[in-house]
């Protein structure tokens, strides 16, 4: 229970309560949160269930996870629960990128709310990144070209979907669809979803409801991990490429006309 015991003092702080505001809040007597903060005596199942209920934490994270090595940021809003969203910091306190591996891809869709899981994965530290919350996404795939196939696209979480901007390219965790990284157009307003499309048009854009959008991460930087071929640095091709994309850019400035 040492997990606990500094978690209620921690949660606490953070909501900026006395020990005497949390006792009225639960409806117990000050010496028991005092009591608990300490440690010296265990909260009991009512009790627990209450303090999960009060700071909307659930209870194994209560009982499992020291939440004052995280920050008031490392939460997001699940339905009615604060699921613990580990932000990973190095000895100097700078923020620390955690990789989602190729082969372990599929995995990150069971783990992606697991805090245990995210502190397994390796980590990178890319101290020109804009501040924020950032994680590193393997590509599948010639969709999104000139993105190769096993490149690694660097995302900002984005927290707010207020703040999806049409035109960007994002990697979407997805309840049905899996982890895809495409370029979004925000339909939100319009029908409640993202339009998702391929920079390569031999791929047909698709719409998903944002209700089924799990995670957002829009892109910041990418990592190539294969060196672009001779052919693939001819002019003809650049100029080929940036065809396609006048011709995907046309089409993006039809939609919002």
């Amino acid at each position: 229970m040492n997990n606990l015991s500094k978690n209620i003092k921690y949660l606490r702080n953070l909501k900026k309560l006395s020990q005497e505001a949390l006792a009225e809040e639960l409806g117990v007597h000050r010496s028991r949160i005092t009591s608990h903060e300490a440690n010296r005596t265990e909260p009991n199942v009512e009790m627990i269930l209450g303090l999960s209920d009060f700071f909307k934490v659930p209870v194994d994270i209560l009982l499992r996870h020291d939440l004052s090595k995280s920050n008031g940021t490392a939460f997001i809003e699940l339905g009615n629960q604060r699921v613990l969203f580990p932000i990973m910091v190095d000895s100097d306190n700078e923020n620390l990128i955690e990789i989602v591996p190729i082969k372990a891809s599929a995995g990150y869709l069971a783990g992606y709310d697991d805090p245990e899981y995210i502190e397994q994965l390796q980590k990178i530290k890319l101290p020109f990144l804009p501040t924020g919350k950032h994680r590193a996404f393997p590509i599948k795939g010639d969709s999104m070209l000139p993105m190769k196939d096993g490149s690694f696209v660097i995302g900002r979480f984005i927290e707010d979907r207020s703040d999806i901007k049409t035109g960007r390219t994002y990697v979407l965790v997805t309840l049905n669809e899996g982890m895809v990284y495409k370029r979004v157009m925000n339909n939100i307003e319009y029908n409640g979803s993202l339009l998702l499309m391929s920079d390569n048009k031999t791929y047909n854009d698709y719409s998903i409801p944002i209700d089924e959008v799990l995670e957002l991460w829009e892109f910041t930087c990418s990592i190539n991990t294969q060196e672009y071929s001779v052919e693939e640095l001819k002019i003809s091709s650049i100029l080929g490429l940036f065809n396609e994309l006048g011709i995907e850019l046309k089409a993006l400035e039809n939609h919002l006309k």
